[in-house]
This record gives structure tokens, sequence and C-alpha cells, in this order.
């Protein structure tokens, strides 16, 4: 099967316009439309209607397009395990992240991937409210947390902690905590869905903290806000290594509680849907972000 063609057809299928797909391929119009009846034919099936006015997928396109995708999905995975140089790697990849770790980490290095890989756009979509992989037809997400079992394949970009930190002034006028219990005299800020969190205290003892108790003055579900809310003086939070390292190393955060650690720490995972082939845009983009941020993550090893 010639997967020019199929090329064509996705292409067509998405715009729903023969003329634009082939123009795009750098194909004349008559020489697309025979490429597709060339396709048509291999298939057995007419895959797109036309008319004077318009194009539409056919019922039989419909069910052979998402196979077609696959195809030349595959095409690209086996270009890139051969040895392909970067201008065979193409396509746009919609990538979703937490926009606080984006932030800080994702985007400054943008540029660098766009000049190494011409062919790839990037299409970011960045909040730290967690969007659906396979609703939002995401190609690649990143997730920071503990990764439940799922439908979903996943490749640790970086170990990560959570630590109990509150702001200088705060401390001062309420005092350091010393013990888990103490924070029954302090005001908590929680992080959007954090409610009960599971540690493991100083001698391995499991306790319990609620973090929607009386003491919990404050919800916010964005994490830059999240952490300026800390450091203004709103209490005592729990927050990822990767979001405070630069902070506590200037003293504008004080780490406290030191002894305790969550009973399964998170990771930053880079995950993807089990049912997608792990395209050649995709593999590129993982290796990219393993080489820049992985091997050497700037708040496991800051100091």
């Amino acid at each position: 099967m010639d997967t020019e063609g199929i090329k064509l057809f996705v292409l067509a299928a998405e715009k729903l316009n023969i003329s634009a797909a082939g123009r795009e391929l750098g194909l004349p119009p008559a020489v697309a439309s025979a490429r597709l009846a060339k396709l048509e034919r291999a298939v057995g099936a007419d895959l797109l209607r036309r008319s004077t006015r318009k194009v539409a997928l056919s019922t039989e396109g419909a069910e052979f397009l998402p196979f077609a995708k696959e195809i030349l999905a595959q095409e690209n995975a086996a270009m890139a395990a051969m040895g392909f140089g970067n201008e065979h790697v193409s396509g746009t990849l919609r990538f979703t992240a937490s926009s606080t770790f984006a932030q800080q980490y994702i985007v400054p290095l943008v540029p660098e991937f766009l000049e190494m890989y011409p062919g790839i756009n990037l299409d970011l979509r960045l909040s730290d409210m967690e969007l659906d992989l396979i609703q939002g037809s995401f190609d690649l997400a990143l997730r920071d947390a503990v990764l439940p079992d799922s439908n979903l394949k996943a490749r640790k970009l970086a170990d990560d902690r959570r630590i109990f930190c509150a702001s200088p002034e705060y401390l001062a006028k309420w005092g350091t905590p010393k013990h888990l219990d103490d924070l029954h005299s302090h005001q908590l800020v929680a992080f959007k869905s954090q409610a009960t969190i599971a540690l493991v205290g100083p001698k391995g003892e499991k306790e319990q903290l609620n973090l929607r108790s009386s003491q919990n003055r404050l919800i916010i579900d964005d994490g830059l806000s999240y952490k300026i809310a800390t450091m203004e003086g709103a209490g005592v939070a729990l927050h990822a290594l990767w979001s405070v390292h630069q902070e506590l190393e200037v003293g504008s955060l004080v780490q406290v509680l030191p002894d305790y650690r969550m009973d399964a720490e998170p990771a930053v995972w880079l995950v993807y849907p089990k049912s997608n082939v792990l395209t050649a845009k995709v593999r590129v983009y993982i290796d990219f972000l393993v080489a820049r941020i992985g091997r050497e993550p700037p708040w496991l090893n800051a100091g």
C-alpha cells in the first residue's frame, strides 16, 4: 500500500479538501486526485465522497482513518529507529503540562527544540488543572504525581519530593513546628485537590494529615499563586521540591518538618496513551526533555 497515498488521504480527511492536501504535499490537483483514486482501488472502497461543492468522509473512510494514521505513525517510528535525520521527523505534537512546571523548565527549552527539529510544531496546553490526555487528544503529557495504574504508558523524567515549608516571617510570628501535631496550632495552605495525605514520620511511623481541617484557611489551584501565598506568609504548605528549591536556597522559604516524607513520593512523568504508537515526534521530544532536564534535575542537584 502506498504510504504517500495514505498521507494524502489523512490530510484530505483533516482538511476536507483534496486540492489543499495535495498542495501541502507538493502535488498538483490532478495528481492528488489520481493518487487518492489509486488508494481507494487498493482498499476496495470509496474513502471520500466528492461533489462539486464539498468533500466528506465516507463511512468506509471514517473506519479506515485511524488505521491510516497508525500506518504513518509506524512508518515514522521505524524511520527514527533506523537513524534517519531530524529533517524526517515532522508533525504537530500536542503536549499538556503543569503551567507552573512548564514556565520554569519546559518553555525556556522550546526555541532549542524547534531549531533541532524544524519539521515539528509544538501545541502546548499548559494548566495546573490536569487536562485529560485521551479526551484532549494529546500526544504526550507531563504528570507530577504518584502515577496510578491506568491506560497510560510512562517514562520517568525525574524524581521529586514534597516538603513542608513556610516563610521566615510566618515562622517568626507563629513559631516553627517540630512535630506533625504542632500543625494543629498553625494555618495551612492546600493546593487544589490536596486533602488527606499519608506521611512517614522520623521513626518510620505512618501518619495522616488532613489539609481540609479547620486550620486550612486557603485552597489554591494555581501553582505560582500557591507558592507566592506561602512566601507572603499565608501558612505552612506542602510544595514540590522542583517548585521551591530556588526559594529555599535564597531563604525566602524555609523547610519545616524535614523528618516527615510522603508515604509514596511522587515523581515527574512523561505519559502517553497505551493505545498510541510511540511516534517519532513523541520519541524525540521525550528524549530531548530527559536529556535537558532528567539527567541532572536542577531541584535535586541544587547547591
